[in-house]
């Protein structure tokens, strides 16, 4: 990850709980080729001592390469939004600002009953939210039996983390109110904006 300082993350409580916040990973390994699957991926342990899971289905290309020790690198990506340099006072280059976390690891199979754990956790964290939660053994056996053969899962043992948070550092604090106001405007942008006020302290 190319990293400047200024923009550099390293607490350690912040990149957990960006992990647990953006959990649809990029999932890269190195086949035949560099190989990539979108996929949820959480935590489990503590902000200082975490493994992470998730699981693929073993019609992806990517199956036959998930062994014990295999190396893989875990992309999770924040808000992020193009800035325009006309919003500044005076005339600059325009960007992007964004934030995101790269954890490298080393790949352990699982077990089926970590799998199903796993699973279990995986689908009690998305749907505890809900209306009308409808957790992993509420959904008939049957369906569940006739899918389960088909997906692996795997342990993701970091080795090294990276963390980034590119949100306008260094500017004048004009011109960090401005990006901030245009990118309110706009609806998609409004996680951007939250996380630049954050940082500036706005």
């Amino acid at each position: 990850m190319y990293q400047p300082k200024k923009y550099k993350k390293e607490n350690q409580e912040y990149i957990f709980e960006f992990i647990k916040n953006h959990p649809f990973a990029t999932f890269v390994i190195n086949g035949n080729r560099l190989l990539a699957t979108h996929i949820p991926v959480l935590p489990k342990g503590i902000s200082t001592d975490f493994i992470l899971f998730g699981h693929i289905s073993k019609h992806n290309e990517q199956f036959q390469y998930l062994k014990n020790g295999a190396e893989a690198l875990l992309v999770f990506q924040g808000a992020n939004a193009y800035v325009s340099s006309s919003w500044y006072n005076e005339k600059d280059i325009s960007t992007w600002d964004y934030s995101a976390v790269h954890v490298n690891v080393k790949i352990k199979v699982q077990s089926e009953e970590e799998l199903k754990d796993s699973l279990e956790k995986l689908v009690f964290h998305f749907e505890k939210n809900q209306e009308k939660p409808l957790y992993l053994k509420n959904i008939p056996k049957k369906i569940v039996d006739l899918n389960f053969p088909n997906i692996i899962g795997f342990w993701c043992e970091p080795f090294k983390i990276e963390a980034i948070a590119k949100l306008h550092q260094g500017f004048e604090r004009e011109d960090v109110e401005s990006v901030v106001a245009h990118l309110e405007a706009d609806k998609n942008s409004v996680e951007i904006s939250e996380n630049i006020k954050k940082e500036h302290g706005l």
